[in-house]
């Protein structure tokens, strides 16, 4: 059920904004990269919702890079290719390793308030996955609300740069196979034409596919259907990455627990409070996130339990209070004092590993057309996300995206006409669906049957799904941003299943019970999706 465009319009007749890079997200990613094209050009950076409203603001745990004497590139680059399990990017893995120093030392010298020892020196902890202590953080568990603070303060102050909050961005404009920008829609101004020399996507992820989720309201796959309708190549979409510690309160909002607690010394108990991690992994505690995540579903059913439980009692109070004052409040309103209470805990939908491909400079299939963060796949992350490695990815590869098209930009003299794009769409008389409903049944499917453990009759249960809902609403014309969101997340979320289905293997994030093992021979390759071929294509690691 493929439309290109989610609603028709008149290109010439739209009201248009001209701009030499247009920057779609606030994210960390986002903010980095209007921060460095607008050293060369006006930048125009539409946001969804607020401009700090984004999965970087509520990352807790922190940011990695090699700081301490004894640690090195080589570890973290080997950490890295380790956790990607065979679906690594050598090359992009060295380029973001190699550049995080410069990228943290940046960030210091803008204002970041990272936390230190009392010598002075930069404070760091170890999580899962790594060798050696390397996470930098601040005001113990805000690292992400600090760094996007320290980039919005910049932001603000930069006059090359507009920002244009509670802004929906539809669609991404092509013209002769490139993009030429997008189409924007606000409450009060209705639709409009952002026309751009340069199109940067940092639209974020894609948790809100899934009932539980640590992700915010915002992160509705809405950059992935975009490119993908765009034309851009799609790579390694099953790949999505559980958290294993949110707080599990029924009725309650899944919160995140950082990673770092376990870095801590903190453990994971089942109801009877036994210490079952070393029962599956040598590295306890501080194994990969999917592994964690599947060896708690597996105690979850041998005790016949909603969840386990992390104990973080090896820590005082005021030491818990200290290091993870966020938590520590998020627990209290709870009634759980974690320094005397195990805390409930439950995995839950984190990160999307699989995105938009990319090289090194975030330049995307599509002429003109760049993808940075989340949205992206620049191959450092593989079949799973080394914990803290998202943040200076995004902070890498939105210097080298916002570089490299800025300088471009530069280059070019030609001036921006709005194209004589014109959209028609036949809209379907099928009945209505109720579309909160839709929605809320989609989430549940997708945790149910598209989660943490995959089977071949689960998946293609949800695709059958999936796609009866699709012909009921893909080819609907909605007018506020509660259909477009569905449509994107209906389209994505077919991505997902069909890929997850076609990789009869288990590796990284995605388990197949089925398929219990992995396959280097026949499955040590990823699965690209681009909306021109019409079938999946496997290519070479």
């Amino acid at each position: 059920m493929f439309r290109r465009y989610l609603v028709p319009f008149k290109a010439h007749r739209l009201p248009h904004v001209l701009t030499d890079a247009l920057v779609i997200g606030g994210g960390v990613a986002g903010l980095r990269a209007a921060s460095e094209a607008a050293l060369y050009g006006d930048v125009l950076l539409v946001t969804k919702a607020d401009l700090r409203e984004s999965n970087t603001f509520y990352a807790q745990g922190g940011i990695a890079s090699v700081t301490a004497a004894d640690d090195s590139f080589e570890s973290h680059i080997a950490d890295t290719l380790n956790v990607a399990c065979g679906l690594g990017n050598r090359e992009a893995i060295e380029t973001v390793v190699r550049d995080a120093p410069a990228r943290i030392q940046e960030l210091v010298e803008w204002g970041a308030n990272f936390d230190r020892e009392i010598d002075g020196h930069l404070a760091i902890g170890r999580e899962g996955g790594h060798s050696s202590a390397r996470i930098i953080h601040a005001l113990g568990d805000a690292t992400g609300r600090e760094l996007a603070n320290s980039l919005v303060r910049r932001i603000r102050a930069t006059p090359a740069v507009e920002v244009l909050e509670h802004a929906f961005v539809l669609d991404l404009i092509t013209v002769g196979g490139g993009c030429a920008g997008a189409l924007v829609w606000q409450k009060d101004r209705g639709m409009f034409l952002a026309l751009a020399r340069k199109t940067l996507l940092a639209s974020g992820g894609a948790g809100v596919l899934y009932r539980e989720t640590t992700n915010p309201a915002v992160a509705t796959a809405d950059g992935h259907a975009m490119a993908f309708r765009a034309g851009a190549l799609m790579r390694d979409m099953e790949m999505m990455q559980f958290h294993p510690t949110t707080i599990y309160i029924a009725g309650a909002t899944r919160a995140l627990v950082t990673e770092a607690v376990r870095g801590e010394g903190a453990t994971l108990i089942d109801k009877n409070g036994y210490r079952f991690m070393p029962d599956y992994h040598p590295m306890a505690e501080l194994a990969p996130r999917d592994v964690v995540s599947r060896a708690m579903l597996a105690q979850m059913a041998k005790t016949h339990y909603t969840h386990v439980f992390l104990d973080a009692r090896n820590m005082t109070e005021a030491a818990f209070k200290a290091r993870f004052p966020g938590i520590y409040d998020m627990c209290m309103s709870f009634a759980i004092n974690p320094a005397t209470s195990p805390i409930p805990v439950h995995p839950s939908a984190h990160y999307m590993v699989g995105g938009v491909v990319t090289d090194l400079f975030g330049r995307s299939s599509v002429e003109n057309l760049y993808a940075v963060g989340e949205v992206s796949n620049t191959g450092l992350h593989g079949a799973n996300r080394l914990a803290s490695n998202s943040l200076i990815e995004a902070l890498v590869f939105g210097k080298r995206a916002g570089e490299h098209a800025g300088r471009l930009i530069a280059e070019e003299s030609e001036d921006l006409i709005a194209p004589r794009l014109v959209v028609d769409i036949d809209s379907s008389e099928r009945t209505e669906l109720d579309m909160a409903d839709v929605r809320s049944s989609l989430r549940s499917l997708m945790w149910r049957n598209v989660g943490i453990e995959r089977h071949a009759a689960h998946l293609e249960e949800a695709r059958e799904i999936i796609d009866f809902w699709s012909r009921y609403v893909l080819d609907k014309i909605f007018d506020s941003p509660a259909g477009w969101e569905l449509q994107n997340m209906l389209e994505v979320a077919a991505i997902v299943t069909r890929a997850a289905a076609l990789r009869t293997e288990s590796r990284g994030v995605h388990h197949r019970t089925d398929f219990p093992t992995t396959d280097d021979a026949l499955w040590k390759v990823h699965i690209d999706w681009q909306t021109q071929r019409p079938a999946p294509m496997l290519s070479a690691v």
